[in-house]
């Protein structure tokens, strides 16, 4: 991955101010440790971990997990077309053009980035992040044993920062890394990451399970991450982290770091949610997620004593949409909710993580706090619906809309924009790099209340209102529950 990204990234949230690199990584295998005679085995059979306890132990090897994984990880390439700022602003001179002709026009140029990717399929399926292949007009793979392939972009999830690839032709049967169970890891356990760091090619980096369900990282919608000291770099991301039974635990996503290597602080996305992504790729590349129908946030140290508990826990319900699945439960706003399922939740990103990878249909149980009271709730797993067709439009040039995406809201549509679901109208979908919208500012999930002090209820309305001509244009938006007032020449 290019050094500029490394710039371009979020910062650790939390009160860290420190560049949260999105790197590419490696394969990570965990190496099962041998019980000892008089060792109690864990639940669901899990040998129980122990230090070593004799000098063979000590000698024992990774080498049997490498082998067997190395094959199923990848390095992936992608590039695209840009075109050049002009080097000069006299290009348009004719004095100018006389002694030095067109070497000032903007031309166009390959930008390359690289990561890693993981064959999670004998027909050439992989998976990588989103961050690797971005705007990627060609994506090419290569295997290793060099053999190289193109590859075409399946799906991508912007929200988890996870994306699939298929190789195209026939590559024959290819090796694969089997996904594991990301919520059987615990603190402690030993991990390999296997990638391509800086393109030296492929490397194996070794280290512990440092923490999980990391929820402040701020490199994706969903924020639960598993955090590992295994060296990862630029160059890793995409790549696979493994437990030592070979199986595939998480995706290397992420450092923090303040000078843009390792310093043993990474994160991978659990392969919970990489099964759920690579699901949906296989099943026609359309992500459906369950829809909650209430709006969550986290619980301080003085809402916690407001609400007379020992310490801050659970996510608490400020909003509930009127005929949503939470209504329907019996959620109320004021509820906290402490588990989904069984498994205790400590804020909303954890609530959410849980939450989306259960599966749809299925009745889902909430541990809720109200009033002081335990109780339990149940809800059923729906999809939020498209009450209202997005009927997606491009808005005119000329006007300071130009470059915007603007869509119908429904709750499917502001679950996807991150909005209020009891929201109605219009709502920026999309920007444009570079455009005139992104220019002025506007971003995606910006809703717009009024163009010349027309109401907008419509993207038909949206598109008429910004076809016409102003020489003032006035301008409300809602963002982040804020309605703002914009003035712009025309």
């Amino acid at each position: 991955m290019k050094g500029s990204d490394f710039r371009r990234l979020p910062k650790l949230r939390a009160g860290i101010a420190a560049v949260c690199g999105l790197l590419a990584l490696g394969a990570v295998g965990a190496l099962a440790m041998r019980p000892a005679a008089h060792a109690e085995q864990a639940d669901a059979g899990r040998p129980v971990a122990q230090v070593p306890q004799s000098a063979a132990e000590i000698k024992l090897s990774f080498a049997p997990v490498v082998k067997k994984v190395v094959p199923a990880v990848v390095n992936v390439y992608a590039t695209r077309m840009i075109t050049q700022n002009a080097v000069s602003p006299f290009f348009d001179d004719p004095f100018f053009r006389r002694f030095f002709g067109d070497s000032g026009r903007p031309r166009p140029r390959m930008e390359q980035s690289l990561g890693s990717g993981v064959i999670v399929d004998p027909d050439g399926t992989i998976v990588t992040n989103v961050h690797v292949i971005k705007d990627a007009d060609k994506v090419k793979v290569a295997l290793a044993d060099r053999r190289e392939f193109d590859a075409d972009i399946v799906l991508r999830d912007d929200k988890t920062d996870l994306a699939v690839l298929k190789i195209r032709g026939n590559p024959g049967k290819l090796p694969v890394l089997p996904i594991g169970e990301s919520d059987t890891l615990e603190v402690g356990d030993i991990v390999l990451a296997v990638g391509n760091p800086f393109g030296v090619g492929q490397t194996v980096t070794q280290g512990i399970v440092s923490a999980l369900a990391r929820t402040q990282v701020g490199v994706s919608d969903y924020q639960f991450f598993i955090q590992t000291d295994a060296a990862i770099n630029p160059g890793n991301s995409g790549g696979a982290l493994v437990d030592m039974a070979g199986r595939l635990v998480g995706i290397n996503t992420a450092i923090f770091s303040r000078s843009g290597g390792s310093i043993g602080i990474g994160f991978a996305i659990p392969s919970d949610m990489v099964r759920l992504v690579v699901d949906a790729a296989r099943n026609g590349g359309v992500i459906r997620r369950p829809w909650l129908g209430a709006t969550l946030q986290s619980v301080t140290a003085d809402i916690a004593d407001g609400l007379g508990l020992d310490r801050p826990q659970g996510a608490l319900v400020t909003d509930v949409f009127a005929g949503g699945p939470a209504a329907e439960a019996g959620l109320k706003v004021g509820d906290l909710v402490v588990a989904v399922d069984g498994v205790a939740v400590d804020d909303p990103e954890a609530f959410g993580y849980r939450f989306v990878t259960k599966p749809l249909g299925s009745r889902v149980p909430l541990d809720v706090v109200r009033g002081g009271a335990k109780m339990r709730l149940t809800i059923t797993l729906v999809t939020a619906p498209e009450s209202v067709p997005r009927d997606a439009r491009k808005l005119a040039d000329g006007t300071p809309f130009a470059g915007a995406t603007v869509v119908n809201l429904s709750p499917a549509v502001s679950e996807e924009l991150k909005v209020p679901a009891d929201r109605t109208g219009v709502a920026i979908s999309a920007v444009d790099s570079g455009s005139i919208a992104d220019q002025v500012g506007f971003q995606p999930g910006d809703i717009l209340v009024e163009i010349n002090g027309a109401r907008v209820k419509s993207t038909k309305q949206a598109a008429d209102l910004a076809a016409g001509r102003a020489s003032v244009w006035r301008i409300a938006i809602e963002r982040n529950g804020q309605v703002m007032q914009i003035a712009l020449r025309g």
